[in-house]
C-alpha cells in the first residue's frame, strides 16, 4: 500500500516560505523584537510588556504593567520601568506623577538648583542655593539650574545680611558726629552732637574766678589781722591773759596824768 502526498499548489509554498523568512529570519522589522531562540515576534505597545512570545499558530501576548512602573515605548521586554521617585530631601517634588505609559515627572523645590541630571535629561538631584554672608550681596539671584552668585561689598557700603549692599550713613547730613567707623558688615555709627562750649570764654572765665577768689581771701586775711584774730607783731600786740582789760586801762591811764607819782 502507497500513500500518496497531495501536491500543494505554488501558491502556498511561496506562502510557507514568506512566513519562515519573517519568523527566522536575520533581521527582525521596525515593530518586531527577536526572541531568545531568534525568531521574530511583534512588539508590544506603550504600558504593556510581553507575555508571551509569538508562535506560527499565534501573535505576541502582552500584559499591563503594573501599579509603579510603566513603559513608554513598543517593546519586547518581559518587564516594565520602576517608576523614579521625587525626594524632597534632594530637593525634588512630584510635578506629574507616574502612569502606566510615562515615568514621574519630577521638578527642583523652590531656594533649590539642580546638580545632577539623569540620562533622560531629567532632574535627579537638586541642592539648595548658596546663601550670601555677611558682608556680601546677591549678584544674581539662583534658579532652577544655577547656583546663587554673590560680591562682596565696595567700601563705604555694608550688608548685614547677605542680600544688598547700602551705603553708610551720613552722620554729618543727619546733624550728628560719628563716633565709629562702618565696615563692609556694619553700619557706621552716629551719636547727638554735644552742645558747643566756646573755649576762648573759658579762660576769662577762670581767671575772674581765681582774682575774686584772691580778693576774698585777702579782705579775710587783712581783717583777721586786725582784729588780732591772727596774732601779728606789728599790727597786733598779743593780749595778757592774766591782766584784766580793765586793770590795764587804769594804769594807763594814771601813767599818762602830769604830776602823778605811782609808786611800787
Amino acid at each position: 500500500m502507497f500513500l500518496t502526498l497531495r501536491r500543494l499548489p505554488s501558491e502556498q509554498y511561496f506562502l510557507l516560505g514568506f512566513h519562515f523568512v519573517l519568523v527566522f529570519g536575520k533581521d527582525c522589522g521596525p515593530a518586531e523584537y527577536k526572541t531568545n531562540d531568534g525568531q521574530c515576534c511583534p512588539m508590544c505597545n506603550k504600558g504593556l510588556v510581553v507575555r508571551r512570545d509569538c508562535t506560527l499558530e499565534s501573535s505576541t501576548s502582552c500584559m499591563p504593567c503594573i501599579r509603579g512602573t510603566f513603559m513608554n515605548e513598543a517593546n519586547g521586554l518581559t518587564k516594565c520601568f520602576p517608576c523614579s521617585p521625587c525626594d524632597p530631601g534632594q530637593g525634588l517634588f512630584t510635578q506629574t506623577e507616574c502612569k502606566p505609559t510615562s515615568n514621574t515627572v519630577c521638578d527642583v523645590l523652590d531656594g533649590y538648583y539642580c546638580r545632577s541630571y539623569s540620562s533622560n535629561s531629567e532632574c535627579s538631584l537638586a541642592v539648595e542655593h548658596t546663601h550670601c554672608s555677611p558682608g556680601q550681596s546677591t549678584k544674581s539671584p539662583g534658579t532652577k539650574t544655577t547656583d546663587t552668585v554673590c560680591e562682596e561689598c565696595q567700601h563705604g557700603f555694608y550688608s548685614q545680611h547677605g542680600v544688598n549692599c547700602t551705603a553708610w550713613t551720613d552722620c554729618a547730613a543727619m546733624g550728628r558726629v560719628k563716633t565709629e567707623d562702618g565696615h563692609s558688615r556694619q553700619d557706621v555709627i552716629c551719636n547727638k552732637v554735644p552742645p558747643r562750649i566756646h573755649t576762648t570764654l573759658i579762660a576769662p572765665i577762670l581767671l575772674l574766678l581765681g582774682l575774686t577768689v584772691a580778693a576774698l581771701f585777702g579782705f579775710y586775711l587783712a581783717r583777721a589781722i586786725l582784729t588780732c584774730v591772727i596774732p601779728h607783731r606789728f599790727l597786733c600786740k598779743k593780749r595778757d591773759i592774766n591782766k584784766s582789760p580793765v586793770t590795764n586801762s587804769l594804769v594807763e591811764t594814771a601813767e599818762n596824768v602830769p604830776g602823778n607819782v605811782v609808786t611800787d
